[in-house]
């Protein structure tokens, strides 16, 4: 079982660059590279919270489940 971090998808969808949304949210830029690229065991629910504001998304828009058994298919 894997969490897919879509943050590169959503940051896309809303024309935001990684500085703007760094600007907004109060993360350090290469934090929030790092959760771009899905370099991360764990994102606290506060900047969750500060980046689904930032781009007017849901948790889930970000997040996404996928069973070890389907991402082998």
């Amino acid at each position: 079982m894997a969490i897919i971090l879509r943050l590169d998808r959503v940051m896309a969808d809303r024309k935001m660059s990684l500085n703007e949304l760094s600007q907004k949210v109060g993360v350090a830029n290469v934090n929030l590279s790092k959760l771009k690229t899905g370099k991360v065991s764990a994102v606290r629910f506060s900047t969750l919270n500060a980046i689904c504001k930032a781009l007017k998304c849901q948790p889930g828009d970000i997040l996404e489940f996928v069973d070890d058994e389907e991402q082998e298919e």
